[in-house]
């Protein structure tokens, strides 16, 4: 049975295209802001919303 591309080609266009450079990213990455959002809700038990001191009684 007759194969499609021969594998003497494989990874001929990876390895033609230009690297560049990732971009620099601004936000932690998500596990750190997960675990500060667990650390909001559960541990300080603060209730949603942006003024969440004025509703905590």
């Amino acid at each position: 049975m007759p194969t499609h591309g021969s594998i003497t080609k494989a990874g001929k266009v990876r390895s033609q295209t230009p690297k560049i450079q990732g971009r620099e990213r601004h936000n932690p990455p998500p596990r750190i802001s997960l675990r500060a959002k667990y650390i909001k809700r559960v541990e300080l038990k603060r209730n949603p919303g942006q003024n969440w001191a004025f509703l905590r009684k």
